[in-house]
């Protein structure tokens, strides 16, 4: 679902960077005003554990890929808001750093992952497993069976994927509309093909993958006293860095999957599968140079080049995060605090 340049047209990238610009902004507001600084090392390590976990790319029938996302957990543990600002940052870095979804359609991205996902699985998980009254967060009370969470987690990851899914069908079969009678100009399928292209590997076996890895982290992080219900609190995070490491040493796997998700294709490949490149998505393709490129590193084997970018994509994330923190929190007096915070007295 990372959306590459030149799949969506420019009205399409304008349209969703100004949905997601409020939400962005309440995201930072609600980030401030409930996120506690204890819960801080978990916000950074959630966002660190979801930039490495989609670098796992499992094959799908039918040639393409898919991996676990890894939104809900983050928007179960920390709420929806939290989960907006941890997956955007880990959007924009694929996209700036690897090349993995793209620069216009960065907007669309984070609508599909970072909003979509986590306040669906968010709202799902409250609804089957229950939440303290008033509680900001996404958390079970204190009298739910770590099991019941484990069945509310998958079934809230398992539906929170495939609206994601949805939502990406929908924005790249509504472009060959777009271009009118003409010749199609950016992503050139229509509903007929993206729906069931992108639902049915999502109903059959991506959200199956997610519902299972979402499952299982939830249990551990509240069955172990990671998570204390009722509150979000971090407590003992110690243990999850080093199981970060080891996904990161391990992420190699990942490589096991050599074709691309379905709609994540390179130029070269659109023009195998439709005999053209569109021009629209010509001109849009090439609009930006990732500096490490389908994670690699120059001068380096393809393993240890997918080692060295998930360790530096998740120590980006856990710089900008604490970064952002340091923004919202402290930087209400400055020139970009007094812009934001404006209408506070």
């Amino acid at each position: 679902m990372h959306i590459p340049d030149g799949y969506l047209s420019p009205k399409t990238c304008a349209f969703f960077y100004a949905s997601m610009l409020p939400v962005w902004y309440l995201a930072s507001r609600r980030m401030e005003s409930t996120l506690k600084l204890k819960e801080l090392p978990l916000l950074s390590l959630g966002a660190a554990f979801a930039f490495v976990i989609m670098m796992f790319n499992v094959p799908l029938p039918g040639g393409t890929s898919g991996h676990m996302a890894g939104a809900v957990v983050v928007a179960i543990v920390l709420g929806p808001w939290a989960s907006v600002v941890a997956l955007t940052v880990v959007i924009t870095l694929q996209a700036l750093l690897f090349g993995d979804g793209g620069i216009t359609t960065l907007g669309a991205n984070a609508f599909n992952v970072a909003f979509v996902m986590s306040f669906v699985g968010h709202y799902v998980y409250t609804l089957l497993c229950g939440t303290n009254s008033g509680s900001n967060f996404g958390v079970c009370s204190k009298e739910i069976s770590v099991r019941r969470r484990a069945v509310a987690a998958s079934v809230a990851a398992y539906l929170a994927v495939n609206a994601s899914a949805l939502s990406a069908a929908f924005e790249l079969g509504l472009q060959p509309a777009l271009s009118g009678s003409g010749p199609l100009l950016y992503a050139p399928y229509s509903l007929g093909v993206t729906l069931p292209a992108m639902m049915l590997p999502h109903i059959f076996f991506v959200g199956l993958i997610e519902a299972f890895g979402t499952a299982m982290v939830v249990s551990y992080l509240y069955g172990a006293g990671v998570v204390m219900p009722g509150r979000g609190s971090a407590l003992r995070l110690r243990p999850l860095w080093f199981v970060l490491a080891g996904m990161i040493l391990i992420a190699p796997l990942g490589l096991i999957a050599t074709a691309a998700p379905w709609g994540e294709w390179s130029g070269e490949q659109v023009t195998g599968l439709i005999g053209y490149l569109p021009s629209g998505m010509e001109s849009l393709a090439y609009s930006w140079s990732a500096l490490m490129p389908e994670y690699t590193v120059p001068g380096t084997r393809a393993s240890l080049g997918y080692i060295l970018t998930a360790a530096i994509g998740s120590l980006c994330a856990v710089v900008m995060l604490y970064g952002l923190d340091r923004l919202f929190r402290y930087g209400k007096h400055g020139r970009l605090g007094r812009f934001i915070w404006r209408g506070e007295r």
